[in-house]
């Protein structure tokens, strides 16, 4: 999503993808860093790596998707590399108390597909990353939004285990599910995205047992203040 020719936010015609020249990565990790440091610059108290759902650092995590013949495919240490690459960038730019990343273990959105060593690839990037000291990890679990999602029992607490840092979940939680992720040992954090979008004081609903407003995902992604500051609150 971007600008059209007549300065509206517009659905464009993406260029044919193609897979990043060896040379690249190292430059690629290089524009996270700088990102890093201009949100630093820009009054942001730190940044969070986007590892999931997808995008480019996971689809080098995924031994399926992952098909390189190089330093970056292949084994679980070369599958890991690029994502490591780039949290030491970022670590090293502006510090490992301000840097996150968000990880979706098992997760299919945006077509990845599932591979054989699929636990064994994270837990050994849960070890690695608790290693370089990081902010936190940021687990984006999909169980509760689509239906060929299944993370293993007990994966969380393994991965939670081999990460020694804070670990968030997001997807699907509220109060009681969250607060039950916390007791079993899933989770330090629970992280809310819709539910906050449509209650600005959800906090005080969720203490308080009143009902919430439902979001509208019509006005997700749009400009101007429907859908963003006309949520009601509790009197």
């Amino acid at each position: 999503m971007a600008f059209d020719e007549n300065g509206r936010p517009a659905f464009l015609l993406q260029g044919k993808p193609r897979a990043l020249r060896t040379e690249e990565v190292s430059q690629i990790v290089g524009v996270f860093a700088q990102a890093a440091r201009n949100a630093r610059e820009g009054g942001f108290d730190g940044v969070e790596i986007h590892g999931a759902n997808g995008y480019l650092h996971d689809q080098f995590i995924n031994g399926a998707l992952n098909t390189r013949d190089d330093r970056y495919g292949g084994s679980i240490a070369n599958r890991l590399r690029f994502t490591l690459e780039t949290a030491d960038a970022i670590v090293d730019a502006i510090g490992g108390e301000r840097t996150g990343i968000r990880l979706s273990p098992f997760g299919r959105y945006n077509e990845m597909p599932a591979f054989d060593d699929e636990a064994e690839t994270y837990l050994t990037l849960a070890s690695e990353l608790s290693k370089r000291g990081i902010a936190y990890v940021h687990i984006s679990d999909q169980t509760r939004w689509a239906d060929d999602v299944s993370i293993p029992k007990n994966f969380l607490q393994a991965f939670r285990s081999a990460f020694r840092g804070p670990l968030i979940l997001a997807g699907g939680y509220l109060r009681d599910n969250g607060q039950a992720a916390i007791d079993s040992g899933e989770a330090d954090l629970i992280a809310i995205g819709k539910p906050f979008i449509a209650n600005p004081d959800l906090v005080e609903r969720l203490r308080n047992n009143w009902p919430l407003n439902s979001w509208d995902e019509r006005t997700f992604y749009t400009a101007g203040a429907k859908g963003y500051t006309d949520y009601g609150v509790c009197a």
